[in-house]
């Protein structure tokens, strides 16, 4: 069974940045394609980024792209969520996600809230 912990959302001024972290156990997190999804008040969750850590797999919302870098540490067997120049907008509930490769993520954090002020 694969845990997901997320830790490191906070409030941060606009144009600021924060590392979001996933703790990942129970499996190795690159053996699972990995990803990061949000969810603001009154809207629909929506994918962020996300990889399967093969070479050209990694995804990013248009929303994001610049700004967002998905990567992990196999060390500490923890995935991060990297976002800088945030934006209001990226105001939300975030939750790490995992699952197999070629497949649908199956295995969800319980989120860790964002909050960026104007």
């Amino acid at each position: 069974q694969v845990q997901l912990v997320e830790s490191g959302g906070g409030l941060v001024q606009a144009g600021g940045s924060l590392r979001l972290s996933c703790a990942v156990s129970g499996r190795t997190f690159s053996s699972y394609a990995m990803g990061w999804f949000r969810q603001a008040p009154g809207k629909e969750r929506e994918a962020v980024a996300g990889t399967s850590w093969s070479a050209g797999s990694v995804y990013y919302a248009d929303s994001v792209k610049g700004r967002f870098t998905i990567s992990g540490d196999p060390a500490k067997n923890t995935v991060y969520l990297r976002m800088n120049s945030l934006k209001p907008e990226d105001t939300a509930v975030y939750y790490c996600t995992a699952g197999p490769k070629g497949s649908k993520y199956n295995y969800w954090g319980q989120g860790t809230q964002v909050t960026v002020s104007s």
